[in-house]
């Protein structure tokens, strides 16, 4: 694999033209959404665990001669194009400024798009919800000590209305207008009364997905979660801790192995190695029953995760503030997600 991105690399370091045509055809055979970069990066989780690293060091070197073979030769045209007399003064001036998605729609649309290989299918909601559907749906009535566990922004001239501090209000909507089977995922922001620091927020993005059907068992749960972490960290072992979430029983916290490889490896997961990642369990019956679905037919599964969380850990951010501070410096690094 290593030697093929060195190929690629000398390819690109050899490649030469003054024909603009030609330098964006390598543009988009290199850089485009079905480019040779896409497929080497898709490529990344089948590298064995001890040639990563150098794997994506060549990779990374690849994607910025890529970059910077395009600039320099589009420059070049540019420069040439000055010494012209211009027809059309109106015209765009070349090269443009080309854009970059946020890392959090890169990471969200990753997520998506494991999940949708296996046939969940998206489901949204409003961001401004009842307290039926954020909490007494999900087994949290009125006085439930567990609404404390989340601070919630409520309307003032409504107690009855809230900002969502879940995005399972969308999966009991979607119980309510659905027979199973029900495979489906929800992603969006949601909103929490907490203070800002570098490691939490008062606004932040989750995904959770919710799996019902006939004959639903938590081995069918423990099979997604091990395809998922396998499809976006690599080849991963995870393991299930006990926990309490109020809408599953049994309730269990996922943590995938990081690994204890470098100092940041120890400072990130503590010295154990562990990272945890998401809450998971089997959908609580009383759940089933408010949404209309006969828990004695029906039973499923649940799990949902931080989009931040995720990227803090795929990109080694360290402060969860940098994603809503629009910093231009800090967006640029994502300019090989296009």
């Amino acid at each position: 694999m290593i030697d093929e991105v060195k190929k690629h690399l000398k390819a690109v370091e050899a490649f030469s033209s003054k024909e603009a045509e030609a330098i964006e055809s390598f543009r988009v055979s290199y850089a485009g959404k079905k480019g040779i970069l896409n497929e080497l990066f898709a490529a990344f989780r089948t590298v064995p665990n001890e040639e990563k690293k150098a794997y994506g060091q060549e990779l990374n070197a690849l994607k910025s001669a890529v970059h910077e073979k395009v600039q320099s030769l589009q420059g070049q045209l540019y420069s040439k194009s000055k010494q012209q007399k211009i027809q059309d003064p109106t015209r765009t001036p070349f090269p443009i400024q080309t854009g970059n998605r946020h890392p959090l729609s890169v990471v969200k649309n990753r997520i998506i798009d494991i999940f949708s290989q296996i046939g969940f299918t998206i489901s949204e909601g409003p961001e401004i919800e009842d307290d039926w559907h954020n909490f007494t749906a999900l087994n949290l009535p009125a006085h439930h000590p567990a609404r404390d566990m989340q601070d919630t922004f409520f309307i003032q001239t409504n107690p009855d209305i809230l900002l969502r501090t879940h995005t399972s209000s969308v999966q009991v909507r979607h119980m309510e207008k659905n027979q199973p089977p029900i495979r489906t995922i929800s992603p969006g922001r949601v909103f929490r009364n907490e203070a800002i620091s570098a490691r939490s927020h008062c606004i932040f993005h989750q995904i959770e997905g919710l799996y019902i059907a006939k004959e639903v068992s938590f081995a069918d749960l423990k099979q997604t979660l091990q395809y998922f972490t396998t499809a976006l960290f690599g080849n991963s072992k995870i393991r299930l801790r006990p926990s309490y979430f109020p809408f599953t029983e049994p309730s269990a916290e996922v943590d995938i192995y990081w690994g204890l490889e470098t100092e940041t490896d120890f400072r990130i997961t503590k010295g154990t190695g562990w990272l945890e990642i998401m809450g998971c369990g089997m959908v609580d019956p009383n759940v089933l029953e408010n949404c209309g679905i006969d828990p004695e037919r029906y039973s499923g599964y649940a799990f949902g995760m931080g989009i931040e969380r995720i990227a803090m850990l795929l990109y080694q951010i360290s402060d969860i503030r940098l994603f809503f501070e629009n910093d231009i410096r800090f967006l640029n690094q994502f300019k090989a997600t296009l």
